[in-house]
């Protein structure tokens, strides 16, 4: 069985050969591990291997964790999940970013509660294929969103992310992430910190480096499949 450092290496020369084809530099595009679920060994295993990008999905989990590695300081910890705004502290508090701004009023409720010394970096999620039973804003909202989140001293808008529609065709697939690629440059033109277009997993990671993306969020390739 491999170990995760194994995977790790897997993983990053995936990502090198993907960013290699669309001749783009392997460093244009981070791979964040989603390590929801897995046991804080499972991320010191990673850390060891030099990884140092990880997402949770639960504030719970991910803080517990959080504070259990609180040693290792050159972690970088994502938000990637939904969040209520009864848990915005604890977010607001432990993590580096949030990767799913949906809302105005999530983005000001973090703004209140995050300490002015350190800006928390915010992605604001897209809703590209407009799902009744999926989180994030519409495609036309996006650039209202950005300029509330802007306007917000201790956030620092940094771009969006997106979860395509499961079950879509590549042609389909390839017209979502276009879709966000342009909503992305269309940001970059208004804001100067704007750098981070987070999208592709493990099953869509070469077709959404195709289309633009920095940042792509892999987790059983990383850490195996999740019980």
């Amino acid at each position: 069985m491999e170990t995760i450092a194994e995977r790790l290496k897997s993983a990053h020369e995936s990502l090198a050969k993907a960013t290699d084809k669309v001749h783009r530099a392997t460093n244009s595009v981070q791979l964040l591990a989603v390590s929801k679920t897995k046991p804080v060994s499972d991320i010191v295993q990673a850390y060891e291997a030099g990884h140092r990008l990880f997402g949770e999905n639960y504030v719970q989990e991910g803080v517990e964790k959080i504070q259990a590695l609180n040693e290792l300081s050159d972690i970088e910890w994502h938000f990637i999940g939904p969040l209520q705004s009864n848990k915005a502290k604890l977010v607001a508090e432990h993590f580096d970013w949030v990767q799913s701004i949906d809302r105005a009023k999530i983005a000001n409720r973090l703004n209140t509660l995050r300490s002015p010394h350190k800006k928390l970096n915010v992605l604001i999620q897209v809703n590209i294929n407009n799902e009744s039973t999926k989180a994030g804003v519409l495609p036309e909202e996006v650039l209202e969103m950005a300029a509330q989140v802007a306007s917000l001293a201790n956030l620092q808008l940094r771009g969006l992310m997106t979860i395509p529609k499961a079950e879509q065709t590549d042609e389909q697939l390839k017209d979502s992430f276009l879709r966000m690629q342009d909503l992305f440059f269309q940001l970059k033109h208004l804001y100067p910190n704007i750098d981070t277009l987070s999208m592709g997993m493990t099953g869509d990671m070469q077709l959404a480096i195709e289309n633009g993306s920095t940042m792509v969020r892999l987790g059983t390739a990383i850490f195996g499949a999740r019980t």
